[in-house]
């Protein structure tokens, strides 16, 4: 069998990896300002100034993605997705850039050479998977919260940050024992995007964390030097 004709996947980090912006502060800042105005803006900002200050202190990512997520208890699901295709369609349509485009491209080309789509994100399924929908992605590993009669609980099952993404990953290639993770792809943009990104043979990072890239160009001269 050729390289070109065996299966593969493809994993993609989304904020700032995929598209241009942080998709749930975005969003946040797009559901607050459309509801409640003025207010709204003023309780974006200060959910940002409490999320800026425990990043400075060092709280560990998952910690501050279950945080974010508090602020959705007691949300209707279906008032949310509602939004969130609303947030979706005015995104995507802006002239402004949504995408990466090197990404978007790249994701475009293993598609077309057959490859599975995986998008893996800290993220949550009503901003994904309309994402998801426009690449051709198979799969969303994401963060997923709590739902108790169509409404949010404010609470997560395990955050898909850091380690969180290395699970997920390792589990979604445990159910394809057809792949071999040698031929895969990973992107990423982030430090935090480490362990996923070393699951793969064949990792890009995308933008300039130069503390990723240091860390990937070891790892492959380790590897080179077995």
């Amino acid at each position: 069998m050729s390289d070109a004709d065996r299966s593969y996947m493809v994993f993609s980090d989304v904020d700032e990896t995929l598209i241009t912006v942080k998709s749930m502060f975005d969003f946040l800042h797009y559901q607050l300002v459309r509801r409640h105005g003025t207010a709204g803006e003023e309780e974006y900002e200060r959910i940002i100034a409490v999320i800026r200050r425990r990043a400075a202190d060092a709280v560990p990512r998952a910690d501050i993605n279950r945080f974010y997520y508090t602020h959705y208890a007691g949300e209707s699901v279906a008032e949310i997705t509602g939004l969130a295709q609303e947030w979706f369609a005015e995104r995507a349509s802006s002239t402004r850039g949504f995408y990466i485009d090197s990404t978007r491209r790249a994701l475009r080309d293993h598609r077309a050479a057959g490859a599975s789509l995986v998008l893996v994100s800290g993220s949550f399924p009503p901003l994904l998977e309309p994402l998801a929908r426009e690449v051709g992605a198979d799969a969303i590993l994401c963060t997923r919260p709590l739902i108790v009669d169509g409404r949010y609980t404010g609470e997560v099952g395990t955050p898909v940050i850091g380690e969180g993404k290395r699970s997920a990953v390792l589990d979604q290639l445990a159910s394809r024992p057809d792949v071999d993770p040698r031929d895969c792809y990973a992107y990423g943009d982030h430090i935090s995007d480490l362990p996923m990104l070393e699951l793969v043979g064949r990792p890009v990072v995308v933008g300039d964390d130069d503390e990723l890239r240091e860390c990937l160009a070891r790892r492959s001269r380790t590897l080179r030097t077995r």
